[in-house]
Order: C-alpha cells, then structure tokens, then sequence
C-alpha cells in the first residue's frame, strides 16, 4: 500500500512553517492517541501522523523528502518506538501538555533493540576510486558472556516483581479537560525490567551488557565519496533482554588528492605544456589513476583548452561503468628570452604580418646588424 502524504496527514500545506506543522500535529495527537480514543484504527493513524511529524520537523529529512518523496526517507530516518519513548520530543510535548510531564521515562518491557552506531571513516582518494577493505576497532556494548544478557548470576533466584506483575511499568489516571488521561511510567521499584533479580550478574553488575573494543573488517565499494555511508548491520550496540543488536554506520570522508579534484564521477587535473608544444602539437604522458597514459596534443592548442578521456573517472558507486577525465591545459609562457629566441619571435610576427611595437622593430634591426645579417 503507497504510503500517504505527509503534508496531506498533518492537514498543512507544502510551505508551512514549523510553528504550523507543530500546531497542527498536537492537534491531531489529541485527537488520535490511544490513550483517549478507542476506535481500533487510533494506533495506526496515530503513528501516521508521528511519523509525518518526525519527518517535517527536520529540516534535513524535510528537505529530502520535499525533493524524492518517500524513496528519500530511510527506513532509520522514523522508528515509532524511539518516537514513543521521547526520542525525538513529539510526544514529550503531547504530554507537557496534560500534566503529566515528558515520556523520557517510560521504558518498553521485553526485548529491545540495541542502539545504532556511526563511525566517521578516512580513506584515501584511490581507496574511494577501486574500493577495498578496511580495519576499524570500535567501542561498543555487547551481550555479557557470563549471564548471556539476563543480568541474573548463573542459577540465582529470578522473581516477578510484585509491584507491575511482571510489565515493567505501573498505570496512573488523570483527569484532564479531554476526558480521563491514562499514563504509564517506569516501574520504580523493578526498574522497568519486570523482573527483581536476587543475585545480579557479578561480570556485568545486573546489565547484561558489558563494553568491549570490536575490530571490524569494512568492506568499501568503488566509488564511494565524502558523507556516504555503509551500514553493517548488526554491528551496533547489544540489545537488551534478548533483542536485537542495533546497526553501524560507517560514514565515509575522503582525502583530498594533490593532482586530481573531483565532481560527481568526474575527475579535473591540469596539465602544463610548452609554448611550442601547444603551437605545433606533441604527445604527452597524462596522469590518470591507473597511470601516465599518452595523449595527443593537437597543434594549435589554445590556453584553457580542455580534453576528455573517456572512462577514465571514478566508478559509479552501486553501478556500471565509470566517469570521464577532464584535462585542462596550462601553456606555459616561457620568460628570461635570450637575444636569439626574441630576434626568432620578432621575426615569426613580422612573417605572420602582427603588428609589432615600433621600440620591437629597433630592436630587431639591432640584432640584425650585430648578427651582420
């Protein structure tokens, strides 16, 4: 089923302002949280209206999906858990609202999903033209080997708290000008776990988990550039109570190259040739990322004249084929001319019939007559 549009969820129009889309999704969260209408589509609605919130609220994501629409949203960019437990402040305001004060501590009971991780990545420039691998050591929580995430010593006494019976949290009710309000928050005496553990792991203090350096091999494809990023999944911090580990991201930053720059897939370099080599023609040798290669240079090549070989550029990340090479030239004009090589230019310009500055003329008969010519 095509998703909905987010504008058209929150009833705004596409140059709303983020007062509007604020003003808009209180009024909506009001109307469709669960805890004050009972209709059986409330959750589903509910957590449409979040998620078009999350989104519009973020001037990136915004951005991003004014631009593709739901193709530019990740499936990281919302997850209604980490909006349901004040993540991201959506409903830490709902809250505020009733009284209640935020969701910050409300925890779910059961298996939770570790968090993700980022790692900012540097590669060299010819590691993000051919790829490669990479080693990285990274600090992370994992599952405790001891007690294999329950947080209980081996063969210890593992009750149901009495206080929750056994949910992680504890109900309370408040009338608000809406109706009766109900609101569930940590249990305090178990922590939100469920569970009151006698004799708590030693190795992990009751956690579960315990921190570790991980080293990872990254596998780096072609044509990667700055700001991209890979995702390992399951790589990132332990879950709890028996959940999922949450992802890595690495995020990857390229170093400059001293003789190449690039543009999309596309690499610029400047090659420098002679004054006669750009009037007459030659072959050169040309840098490029597998090496020199040799390039005609046509006669009469003009300053700033740019080449292209074809290929010769950066691979397409996730595809086929490559970018092109562009070769700008740089003819260099030769300075500290002898008598000989100025007597040589004076005369190629009278031939070719340019005009020359009188004092240049003198000069030429001078060197004529010195050279008894």
């Amino acid at each position: 089923m095509a998703k909905k549009d987010y504008y058209e969820l929150l009833g705004v129009d596409r140059s709303a302002d983020q007062k509007e889309i604020k003003k808009a999704y209180r009024k909506l969260a009001k109307k469709y949280h669960p805890d004050m209408n009972q209709d059986k589509d409330t959750t589903d609605k509910f957590k449409e209206i979040s998620e078009a919130y999350e989104i519009l609220s973020d001037p990136d994501k915004r951005a991003r999906y004014d631009q593709y629409g739901h193709s530019g949203i990740n499936d990281q960019d919302f997850n209604f858990d980490d909006f349901a437990q004040g993540g991201f402040g959506g409903l830490d305001d709902l809250f505020n609202m009733f009284g209640f004060g935020g969701m910050g501590g409300r925890r779910q009971n059961g298996p939770r999903r570790g968090a993700d991780l980022q790692y900012r990545l540097q590669i060299s420039f010819e590691e993000a033209a051919f790829g490669g691998k990479k080693e990285i050591k990274i600090p992370r929580d994992e599952e405790c080997d001891h007690c294999h995430g329950s947080g209980a010593e081996p063969g210890s006494d593992v009750k149901t708290c009495p206080e929750c019976n056994g949910q992680g949290q504890v109900r309370s009710t408040k009338q608000t000008p809406f109706g009766q309000f109900t609101q569930s928050s940590v249990c305090p005496r178990c922590g939100g776990d469920g569970k009151i553990v006698s004799d708590p792991c030693h190795k992990c203090n009751g956690s579960g988990k315990v921190r570790k350096q991980r080293k990872l091999t990254v596998n780096i494809p072609a044509g990667v550039d700055t700001g991209t990023r890979l995702r390992m999944s399951g790589e990132g911090q332990a879950g709890e109570k028996g959940g999922p580990a949450g992802d890595l991201y690495i995020v990857i930053d390229v170093q400059s190259h001293k003789i190449f720059d690039r543009k999309g897939d596309d690499l610029y370099c400047e090659v420098p040739i002679s004054f006669v080599q750009a009037t007459l023609g030659d072959k050169i040798k040309v840098p490029t990322l597998e090496g020199k290669v040799q390039f005609d240079i046509p006669e009469g090549t003009q300053p700033g004249t740019t080449f292209r070989l074809k290929n010769k550029g950066i691979a397409h990340l996730n595809g086929y084929g490559r970018g092109d090479q562009y070769i700008n030239v740089k003819v260099m004009i030769p300075k500290n001319l002898g008598d000989k090589q100025k007597e040589l230019l004076l005369e190629f310009a009278d031939i070719s019939g340019e005009e020359i500055n009188p004092e240049h003329k003198g000069f030429l008969k001078k060197i004529k007559d010195a050279l008894n010519v």
